[in-house]
């Protein structure tokens, strides 16, 4: 598709600039008053570690535009995220950990905010700014946490975790494929990370005076890893005796040659001066260094995704605003985290949060001035989970405290003597450990206090903002390790993962369709679709012979014939919060629906 009708004719004030472009000749030169509230981009990459970039000292790897944007930025040298996606996302987000956000795990119904949080986007809408998202969400597929219902005025986004995820639209490969543009499909041509660059550049040109605020969260290099050859061609020689991936490293590349043409563009726009851009990453990296540390380079940290050692969580942070004197190429290595964007980014652009919402960050704009030299003393908690149970209070979980860092409750380390993390010296300082410990359980409690572990965040039915909603195996909450891919389900895959929180807000009946293939890739239960989107899947039936649901104290059971798409129940609910689980039946086997879709019934 071209996108660009739809910037054409969405965007306040694009008519003034396109009548400034053809009044004054100038290809691209958007004028500002000189009191304009600054515009804010977040450049945030997926699965890139501190070490996966040449500033920070990689080996190997050429980024020479991002190297030069560290040359003239503020540097946050002890940045910390979440060790994996969505907790970090949720945590940037909203300014709330996410075991106070309720978005703690990939997966399992836990990879999607609660209903009413109020998130960094709203924030900036309510401040009179336009905002745009680009790339990846994962806080959420359906109403009411999708990125519209979350303060995005626009959205151009792929689904779930990543490109290809089986909640994405079906026969995405990273080129060339379908992303929802405010939630409807549409599709695109070109590689992921330039579309989603292309499009946050279309968003900017065409917002008129409006100050705007641009979340580009890119997908990459999140695996599988896809590109160009010509990107990874500079670095094959060096795989399987230096490097994990020259296509990891290749697909880096490539997202530095997208940033040197978006400052670029801010520079011949004449928005360069009064723009805040942020490049950072969700969490250590996943491709950059072997399981075993043998292969690649990891800045001198140890551990990488999914880990509480510093290599998981402490990740690049560089920030620039020339008009707002935070340049230079200063390192700041005052301890800071994910959580303290949202305050930080309203004291930077001189707005305060709306009364009555809580963040666990703190404001370090002060920092990036140079008003503030340091922060007040506190803790920077790291706690996730790969499950819909909440995370535990202190097994796989960091604390984190100036040089300290106590891992899993009972391992102390020091990072300005240690940075490798590998002498504990928890038993030197007993007294140390005891607080640190006496802290978090403080931290917990209060988490406690606040939220119900045992209410999930709910997708909602019958709201108008939504007329169907497509619930997947993915978000399902069960005991097995979670199916995410596309080509499990295709080579039929099975796990036990069959339950689904739901809200049902509008009283009536409903038609819940049970299917083996999503709707836009269709195929009989027991058969295989009639297409293979770019020849991608190898395709393995599954022939369960029954459908079960149970919802809202309705136990319902239908017979498989086999050649059908759907095996569809009509079920009368009332207003408020249940459980879905629906199973397909195959033999003495169950195994989850691996796609649901609901929708109110015409007058019910």
């Amino acid at each position: 598709m071209s996108s660009f009708n739809i910037y054409s004719f969405s965007y306040r004030g694009l008519a003034l600039v396109v009548a400034g472009f053809l009044l004054s000749g100038c290809a691209a030169s958007i004028a500002r008053p000189p009191d304009r509230p600054p515009n804010v981009i977040i450049v945030l990459t997926d699965d890139q570690g501190s070490g996966d970039l040449g500033c920070n000292g990689n080996p190997w790897l050429k980024t020479p535009n991002i190297d030069g944007f560290y040359e003239r930025a503020v540097r946050m040298t002890d940045f910390h995220v979440s060790p994996l996606c969505t907790p970090s996302r949720a945590a940037l987000m909203t300014g709330r950990y996410p075991i106070n956000n309720g978005a703690w795990a990939t997966f399992k119904g836990r990879d999607a905010l609660s209903k009413g949080t109020t998130t960094l986007a709203e924030v900036f809408r309510d401040n009179g700014y336009r905002t745009g998202i680009f790339g990846k969400w994962h806080l959420g597929d359906n109403y009411p946490v999708r990125p519209t219902d979350c303060g995005f005025e626009v959205a151009v986004h792929h689904k779930a975790g990543g490109v290809g995820e089986l909640s994405d639209h079906w026969g995405n490969s990273y080129f060339d494929d379908v992303y929802y543009v405010n939630n409807t499909p549409a599709s695109f041509k070109g590689y992921c990370t330039d579309v989603w660059f292309e499009e946050a550049t279309k968003f900017i040109a065409g917002n008129g005076d409006d100050p705007f605020f641009v979340y580009l969260s890119i997908n990459a290099p999140h695996d599988p890893w896809i590109v160009a050859d010509e990107y990874a061609a500079p670095y094959r020689h060096l795989e399987g005796s230096e490097i994990l991936s020259a296509n990891f490293y290749g697909m880096i590349a490539n997202i530095d040659e997208n940033f040197r043409k978006l400052e670029q563009f801010l520079e011949q726009s004449d928005l360069l001066d009064n723009t805040v851009l942020i490049f950072m990453t969700d969490n250590g990296t996943r491709g950059g260094i072997s399981a075993d540390g043998q292969l690649g380079y990891n800045h001198g940290l140890r551990g990488r995704k999914g880990a509480v050692s510093e290599g998981g969580h402490r990740v690049p942070f560089f920030i620039r605003w020339p008009g707002g004197r935070v340049e230079g190429g200063r390192d700041v290595g005052e301890l800071t985290a994910h959580v303290d964007l949202m305050p930080s980014l309203a004291g930077l652009c001189g707005f305060r949060l709306p009364q009555g919402v809580k963040v666990d960050g703190v404001d370090f704009s002060p920092l990036l001035t140079g008003a503030k030299q340091e922060l007040p003393d506190r803790n920077v908690f790291v706690h996730h989970r790969q499950d819909w149970r909440p995370p535990a209070a202190v097994n796989k979980a960091a604390i984190l405290n100036e040089k300290w860092r106590l891992l899993n409750g009972d391992e102390l380390y020091d990072v300005e003597e240690d940075r490798l993390q590998d002498r504990d010296v928890a038993a030197q300082h007993p007294d140390l450990v005891r607080r640190m410990r006496a802290d978090n359980a403080r931290f917990i409690a209060a988490a406690q206090a606040v939220i119900r572990y045992d209410e999930l965040p709910c997708t909602v039915i019958g709201n108008e903002a939504q007329e169907e909603v497509k619930l997947t195996i993915q978000h399902a909450i069960g005991e097995d390790v979670g199916i995410w891919k596309a080509d499990q389900v295709a080579a039929g895959m099975k796990n036990s993962n069959n339950t689904h929180a739901i809200e049902v807000e509008r009283e009536g009946w409903y038609e819940i369709a049970c299917r083996r293939w999503p709707k836009e890739c269709p195929g009989p239960t027991w058969g295989i679709p009639a297409e293979n989107p770019k020849n991608l899947y190898q395709y393995q039936p599954v022939k369960p012979e029954r459908v079960r649901i149970s919802i809202a104290n309705q136990i319902l059971e239908k017979d498989v014939k086999g050649n059908e798409e759907a095996v569809v129940f009509r079920v009368r609910l009332t207003t408020g919060k249940t459980l879905l689980v629906n199973d397909f039946i195959e033999g003495g086997e169950h195994y989850g629906v691996y796609y649901t879709y609901i929708r109110p019934l015409s007058g019910g």
